[in-house]
C-alpha cells in the first residue's frame, strides 16, 4: 500500500514561511501528479497547488499564487510546498495526494497530513 508522509508544519507568524516535504514509499513520484490540498479546522477539503509528472508545469489557487510554490525532487521521490508571507487563513491541515490531474486528487491518499498553524 502506497504510504505518503507530509512533514514541515509548525507554528509560525503571520507573513513568515514554512516548507512542507511529502514522502513517498512503494510508489515513484515519477508516475503521478502530485497536489497539495488542505482542510482548514472544520471546513471542507482545498485543493492548493498541483505539479505534472515531469515538474515543469505547476498550477495554483488563487488564494495562494504568489506566495506558495509547489516542486519536486524526481530523485529524491519527494514533493515540497514552499510556503511564503503566510496568513492565518492558511491555517489548515495540508496533505500531499496523487492525482489524475493539476487540481484533482485521490481520496484514497488524504491520510495524516502536517499541521500549519499561521498566528501572532
Amino acid at each position: 500500500q502506497v504510504q505518503l508522509v507530509e512533514s514541515g508544519g509548525g507554528l509560525v507568524q503571520p507573513g513568515g514561511s514554512l516548507r512542507l516535504s511529502c514522502a513517498a514509499s512503494k510508489w515513484d513520484f515519477s508516475m503521478s501528479f502530485m497536489t497539495w490540498v488542505r482542510r482548514p479546522a472544520g471546513k471542507g477539503l482545498e485543493w492548493v497547488a498541483g505539479i505534472n509528472r515531469e515538474g515543469s508545469m505547476t498550477d495554483y489557487a488563487n488564494s495562494v499564487r504568489g506566495r506558495f510554490t509547489v516542486s519536486r525532487d524526481r530523485a529524491e521521490n519527494m514533493v515540497y510546498l514552499q510556503m511564503n508571507n503566510l496568513h492565518p487563513d492558511d491555517t489548515a491541515v495540508y496533505y500531499c495526494a496523487r492525482g489524475p490531474s493539476l487540481r484533482l486528487w485521490y481520496d484514497t491518499d488524504i491520510r495524516r497530513g502536517t499541521q500549519v498553524t499561521v498566528s501572532s
